[in-house]
């Protein structure tokens, strides 16, 4: 299940209590005092890794209490700290104040850490008060309580590529050509209903992670079919690929799907439309489609983005696709992959 939005109720540790004892032993007139201290309360750490690919590890735990430090003893011992909680979360996952939507920290690299919630300080003990005024403190102190907060954590994905198409354009199945990721495939609308990530690995050790973002409709913005749910993971691409039907097959106007595509995007935020992006022209093995094609470069202006004629079906110009997937993402230095990757030659297309 992939979940990209929780709320979540986190309790750091209490701090342990000091104590109030006295050193008494035969012989030793004059013990004084050996009220040791309480321990501090465990912390709330929250931190960013690449192995996570959504938030489903945080459906069945909205709250979460970290351990107390325990209370201090008799002869100076101590109370024993709380061992601190660290939560791991998908990189790309903003943290959010639930009452007032205040984002408090935005995690993007992988192991990024943040103290969320800190643990209570420990209690003094009565010898902490000892003092050549004052030899037999008979007072303490208790641990203060740890940090509460209500917080919503929410996930927009980090790919390099985010493919992006209307229902049933194919996009699933480009994915699960260009990657080894498991993808369903089918021939009805809304066959995917949460992004899908995978990676292309190159020989050279290059690894472009791609998401495959759900089908869009005319006014997901307002959330019509899947909505605004899965806008927001198109944000982060470096680069977005249009997925393009350009068979005609069930009676769309290709042009107008990508109209419609751009125009959600700008309704959505109009700083989308000025990320780099690539049309791939899918389905070309079918019947009408070198028609569709010809109109479709005749009212686009083809000098303002690279179009790619494609059969993700029959494996037909991937290969140019692949190359220029490399070329035009920004890519970091790449993390270890979420899943096995297909393996691609700059000039060779290998599935085997």
């Amino acid at each position: 299940m992939f979940i990209d939005s929780v709320t979540l109720t986190l309790t750091a540790g209490k701090g342990g209590n000091g104590v109030v004892a006295w050193r008494r032993e035969k012989y030793i007139p004059k013990g004084g005092p050996t009220g040791g201290n309480g321990g501090r309360g465990a912390s709330i750490t929250l931190r960013a890794s690449t192995q996570l690919p959504s938030l489903e590890g945080m459906r069945n735990k909205r709250i979460i209490k970290a351990q107390n430090g325990s209370p201090g003893g008799a002869n100076l011992i101590q109370g024993k700290s709380g061992q601190n909680l660290i939560i791991s979360i998908p990189c790309g996952t903003l943290v959010k104040d639930s009452k007032t939507g205040e984002v408090l920290f935005d995690f993007v690299d992988d192991g990024q850490e943040w103290i969320v919630c800190a643990g209570g300080k420990g209690g003094k003990g009565n010898h902490h008060f000892k003092s050549s005024t004052h030899q037999a403190p008979n007072v303490f102190t208790e641990g203060t309580y740890g940090e509460i907060k209500e917080i919503e954590l929410e996930l927009k994905l980090i790919a390099h590529v985010g493919l992006l198409g209307m229902p049933n354009a194919g996009k699933s199945t480009l994915m699960s050509k260009i990657t080894y990721v498991a993808v369903k495939v089918a021939p009805y609308p809304f066959t995917t209903l949460h992004p899908n990530l995978g990676f292309i690995q190159y020989r050279d050790g290059t690894k472009v992670l791609v998401a495959d973002i759900p089908g869009i409709i005319e006014n997901a913005h307002e959330n019509k079919g899947l909505g605004m749910a899965f806008l927001k993971h198109i944000e982060r691409t470096s680069l977005i690929v249009y997925v393009i039907d350009i068979s005609g097959f069930e009676g769309r106007d290709p042009l107008e799907d990508f109209r419609i595509l751009r125009n959600e995007l700008k309704a959505y935020k109009p700083e989308m439309l000025e990320k780099p992006f690539f049309v791939v022209l899918n389905k070309i093995d079918m019947e009408e489609a070198q028609e569709h094609i010809e109109r479709f470069k005749n009212e686009m202006d083809v000098d303002l983005c690279k179009i790619f004629e494609i059969s993700a079906r029959e494996r037909q110009g991937l290969e140019d696709l692949i190359i220029a997937l490399k070329d035009a993402a920004p890519i970091p230095k790449a993390p270890e992959p979420l899943i096995d990757a297909a393996y691609f030659d700059e000039r060779e297309l290998i599935l085997s």
